[in-house]
């Protein structure tokens, strides 16, 4: 039996970084991949969705909007089949660097699917057989899958997981998405913008329901543009086999807010209604290792789960169920296997929506803030009035700033726009050191730039914005 210091169960932006860095700390350390190497986010998630998401929206501005600036283009046209040659290009360029990185840094690969036969104990099954493998330490990185509705099983070919959704080759004259969260947006907008009619459905009342409904609104006004229909408040109900709308079209009947039935025609259905955790057929339960109803295995503040020696990190300890929140996860316990005093504090874990305008979001909103006591000031600052939103024909949006009134911290920032999933990142880093608007404000911003935005909402809020005029009230 092969024995290490640690090992590492999945080899997503959760499991690879924490390999390595435990390589990195010294530690004997093997990480067991039962798929492919990047996980969900590299292979089938944050990267490829985003490089389509590129793609569509160069051929859209090109096609849609070249004019405005002057710029004549002819005989645009979209190969969706070359699009994604160039998007598994890309892919495979990150999946070949992942093992090269950790062969580089001495972690040893282990191919095959682990279960646990005792506490310090894997069997691994591959191709080759089984093999027992044993870990002073071991880690659970194992993320989390689509999660599917009775009503829309999945079949690979028209009714479609955010997988197959990412890799068709034929544009589609109509798709029906079915769920209007991150994923769902983000997919039917591509799509949309390549010359598909989309229609979203969502069973809340408003799209991206857990996100500030000000930001929500400015990307529906601009989903529109794109010709995407909405239907919020309504329910998928199934397909409709018997009376297809169109030969070889599906039909889809849903109950909408007012509770009428209406039937959508599609060529292919997406169904994007969240993902649940991979804690199953690991054999968890024998040992105890607690989790909640939904699968999530709970961990403490060193991502410890209730066995002494067992981690857990990302998507299969739970929300918020984000890579870089897996990544950071991990990083922290190789801190804490290597015998260092780490553990989770995170003030904010920021996150972004690759929407059209894009959304990203740290720390509090302002009902949050008001539900946990606090006095807060809010500051908004709209792109229309940013030299280089102008500069870039992308002036819709804005910052929206969540202050406490009494310290004058800065408890949330809400941007929608363009590049917010860039600009973020100042406003995790002020929240996660304590930043006061002081210290924002008196910070110098390049210009002519896209962050200048952040101290002129903060200035907003005090009403000593210099771009943007707002009376004092009273």
């Amino acid at each position: 039996m092969k024995s290490f210091d640690a090992v590492v169960i999945g080899a997503g932006p959760g499991g690879y970084p924490t390999a390595i860095r435990l390589a990195q700390l010294g530690k004997k350390t093997a990480i067991i991949e039962k798929e492919n190497f990047g996980g969900v986010c590299l292979n089938v998630g944050c990267i490829p969705s985003k490089a389509l998401i590129y793609g569509s929206s160069q051929f859209w501005k090109m096609k849609n909007e070249a004019e405005e600036l002057g710029i004549t283009a002819k005989g645009v046209d979209c190969d969706l089949g070359k699009m994604q040659d160039w998007k598994q290009g890309v892919v495979k360029k990150l999946t070949t660097g992942v093992q090269g990185l950790l062969k580089a840094n001495g972690v040893e690969i282990i191919k095959g699917t682990a279960v646990f036969k005792d506490k310090q104990t894997l069997e691994v099954t591959s191709s080759s057989g089984k093999e027992a493998i044993g870990a002073k330490h071991i880690v659970i990185a194992t993320g989390s899958r689509v999660a599917e509705i009775p009503t829309l099983p999945f079949n690979g070919k028209n009714v479609l997981s955010s997988t197959e959704a990412l890799s068709l080759r034929d544009l589609p004259s109509e798709m029906v998405v079915v769920g209007g969260g991150f994923i769902g947006i983000e997919i039917g907008t591509v799509y949309a913008k390549l010359g598909s009619k989309v229609t979203i459905v969502e069973a809340f009342d408003q799209l991206l329901s857990t996100v500030d409904s000000e930001l929500v609104s400015l990307v529906q006004k601009k989903m529109k543009h794109f010709g995407i229909n909405v239907f919020t408040g309504a329910k998928a109900l199934g397909i409709k086999e018997k009376e297809p709308l169109k030969a070889k079209k599906l039909s889809l009947e849903i109950e909408t807010k007012e509770k009428t039935k209406q039937t959508l025609s599609a060529d292919v259905i997406l169904v994007s209604v969240g993902r649940k955790p991979n804690s199953d057929n690991m054999g968890l339960e024998k040992l105890g290792i607690k989790m909640d109803p939904r699968g999530n295995i709970l961990t403490n503040n060193q991502s410890l789960t209730n066995v002494a020696n067992i981690y857990a990190i990302g998507d299969v300890a739970g929300a918020p169920q984000l890579a870089h929140r897996a990544t950071m996860d991990g990083l922290l316990v190789a801190d804490t296997i290597a015998g260092k005093n780490a553990f989770k504090d995170y003030k904010t874990v920021p996150w972004a929506v690759f929407c059209d305008p894009e959304i990203a979001v740290a720390g509090l909103t302002e009902k949050e803030a008001v539900e946990k006591g606090f006095k807060v000031k809010v500051g908004r600052f709209p792109f229309a009035a940013s030299g280089k939103a102008l500069a870039m024909n992308e002036s819709e949006g804005m910052a929206k700033i969540v202050i406490d009134e009494k310290s004058e911290a800065i408890l949330g920032v809400h941007i929608v726009g363009p590049e917010a999933s860039n600009l973020i990142a100042e406003a995790a880093l002020a929240i996660e050191m304590g930043a006061t608007v002081e210290d924002l404000v008196r910070t110098i911003h390049t210009h002519p730039t896209l962050p200048e935005v952040m101290p002129e909402a903060v200035e907003a809020a005090f009403y000593k914005a210099i771009h943007i005029y707002k009376p004092k009230r009273g």
